[in-house]
């Protein structure tokens, strides 16, 4: 296959940044749109270069195939949601948040409760579909704004499946760059544990302004509306002990989120045995729809089911296929490598290794190739340098895992966007941790603090 020159490469890639930021950025387009208009570019300009038919349907192949199992995973938690609030899981959670979660520090209690949450299950994704839609919901009822309550429920999401042993992106990110998962997840700590407290200053300070707004009144009716029309009782949680034990367990995603919506559909005909097996399976393939005669609770508790899922399988598939194809061709590569090989610096390394992560997750929406393709390019660069693989791995995460929740048209952004029906740009701003880990990644570089170096070097260094 031909190779492309390094000019030209940078060229494409500016010019599809470009049509994707403005389609979805000043338009305001949905991002398959742009995304598919700039894969039809590519295919146009891959032809007049030269390249098969068979090399862009390579690509394609190739790109979509490592999204296989996500796009499986969201098709599951599509189901998830809408069971568990069938079941009344998640107005139960509603109702405990509201009789544990203090008005006044509402917004800096959730991003704890959801960084702790998912600590534990390892899956910002489960995160944001479960505690997270409950605790949007409470924060809807008490008129708090939308998009900072997503904010901190995602960026909570966000540091759980960083720190966790049980995270894919977390292990991928180690398995990158040969590093071992316990000592890359206690480096991550440097950059990682400043932006959480950074974040927690910040949603105290925006929270406290939109409590004063919170209307109790409202919190009070809610929850009568939801103890009237929905089961309630302790044993709605069993299924949260199950997905805790399934974490503990590492049993892997697929499985687990089958044994909680096999053990809900449970639920539902023990609280429920009319239900018909049609009427179960509409709630499934086309979500639950609420009737308790409150407009507000209605909206917010009808969703969920595999067809709310499709917008984003789309555009996951769309995406995955611009990546592969980018990436079969030769263009990220062919940009990356020189950028690694001229860098003379510790600083301005670990500043290039997030940049590229970021500009991956812009270029390919998709936060495992942020992760593999800087890394592969990086490698050798940060060995010569003398630096450790976990330096590596720490600034892949930072530039990579956690951004990819910021761009519109990547697969984790749609996923949180459609989960709460607020768009990327809205809850941006308040993705507080999304935004100060590069920062601190970046600052580590710069000044040495916390940056490990390999153990060879160190040796070297010593009298």
């Amino acid at each position: 296959m031909q190779k492309v020159k390094t000019r030209e490469a940078s060229l494409v890639l500016i010019v599809m940044l470009a049509i994707l930021g403005t389609g979805v950025i000043k338009w305001g387009l949905s991002p398959q749109t742009p995304v598919l208009l700039v894969l039809g570019l590519l295919t146009i300009w891959a032809k007049i270069r030269g390249f098969s038919w068979q090399a862009i349907n390579d690509g394609i192949k190739s790109g979509i195939e490592t999204g296989i199992i996500p796009i499986f995973i969201f098709i599951l938690v599509g189901a998830l949601i809408s069971v568990w609030i069938a079941a009344g899981i998640i107005p139960t959670l509603m109702l405990v948040g509201f009789k544990m979660i203090s008005v006044n520090w509402f917004i800096p209690s959730v991003f704890v409760v959801c960084a702790l949450v998912g600590t534990a299950v390892g899956s910002a994704f489960t995160v944001m579909s479960t505690v997270g839609i409950a605790f949007f919901g409470m924060g809807m009822t008490m008129g708090i704004n939308p998009a900072l309550v997503a904010g901190a429920i995602i960026s909570g999401a966000v540091f759980g499946d960083k720190c966790s042993p049980l995270s894919e992106s977390t292990n991928l990110s180690a398995a990158v760059v040969d590093a071992d998962l316990f000592d890359h997840i206690r480096n991550l700590m440097w950059s990682t544990l400043p932006a959480f407290v950074g974040a927690l200053i910040l949603f105290a300070i925006f929270g406290a302004g939109d409590a004063q707004n919170a209307d109790i009144s409202k919190i009070q009716h809610t929850e009568s509306v939801l103890q009237a029309h929905f089961a309630t009782g302790w044993w709605v949680l069993i299924p949260i002990i199950l997905m805790f034990v399934c974490a503990w367990r590492r049993v892997p995603a697929v499985p687990t989120l089958f044994i909680n919506i096999g053990v809900s559909v449970g639920l539902i005909w023990l609280e429920h045995p009319a239900t018909s097996v049609q009427h179960l399976a509409k709630i499934i393939e086309t979500g639950y729809v609420a009737h308790t005669g409150n407009l507000e609770v209605d909206q917010l508790l009808s969703r969920g089911g595999i067809a709310s899922m499709m917008t984003t399988v789309s555009l996951i598939v769309v995406t995955l296929s611009l990546g592969g194809v980018l990436v079969h061709l030769g263009l990220i590569n062919q940009v990356m490598e020189p950028i690694a090989r001229v860098l003379n610096s510790d600083g301005k390394l670990i500043l290039a290794v997030v940049l590229s992560a970021m500009g991956a997750n812009l270029l390919i929406g998709e936060q495992f190739l942020s992760v593999i393709l800087p890394g592969k390019a990086f490698k050798a660069t940060f060995k010569k340098a003398g630096l450790a693989n976990v330096a590596l791995s720490r600034a892949l995460e930072d530039g990579g895992t956690v951004i990819n929740y910021l761009v519109p048209w990547g697969v984790a952004a749609t996923f949180a966007a459609n989960t709460f029906h607020v768009a990327t740009l809205d809850y941006l701003p308040f993705a507080f941790f999304s935004l100060l880990s590069p920062v601190f990644s970046i600052l580590s570089g710069f000044t040495g603090i916390g940056l490990k170096r390999s153990k060879a070097s160190s040796d070297q260094t010593q009298p």
